[in-house]
């Protein structure tokens, strides 16, 4: 049985963002700090990523650990009331994240995804994209370099 009222529940569900939320906030300024540039909210590519860095054809895809399932993460739990409406809610949300996935590829994009639990240590967060980049080549071109 939900504790809360059907229109509290209504107000709290309305207010979660889906753009520009803290977890992406803090991805950005991260890699805005690691001298990396990019656009946001690219509506012409499919799933309109998060985060993309054309020149590197990257995008990164910053995603709620609830929403999108994060495999054994704690802050994926499954609310106790309702189970199937949640259940079948998130099958559809990761379906969805695989078939966008797999656009972006097939498309030529190399694709990066940020848990949200992994945006609370910034440091870590930071070491974590530059590995990503090392290994698909995608080191900043430094300024003044040729």
């Amino acid at each position: 049985m939900d504790r809360l009222s059907a229109e509290r529940r209504s107000t709290n569900m309305a207010r979660i963002k889906g753009k520009n939320t803290e977890p992406e906030r803090i991805v950005r300024s991260v890699l805005h700090r690691m001298g990396y540039r990019f656009r946001l909210h690219d509506r012409t590519l499919p799933g309109t990523p998060d985060i993309v860095l054309r020149s590197r054809k990257t995008v990164v895809l910053v995603h709620g650990c609830f929403w999108h399932r994060h495999p054994r993460c704690r802050f994926a739990y499954t609310p106790k009331s309702r189970q199937q409406f949640w259940l079948t809610k998130f099958a559809a949300n990761v379906a969805r994240d695989r078939r966008q996935r797999r656009a972006l590829r097939l498309s030529g994009w190399n694709v990066i995804t940020v848990w949200e639990c992994q945006t609370i240590d910034r440091a870590a967060l930071g070491s974590r994209l530059q590995r990503d980049f090392s290994r698909s080549g995608l080191q900043r071109q430094k300024r003044g370099s040729s």
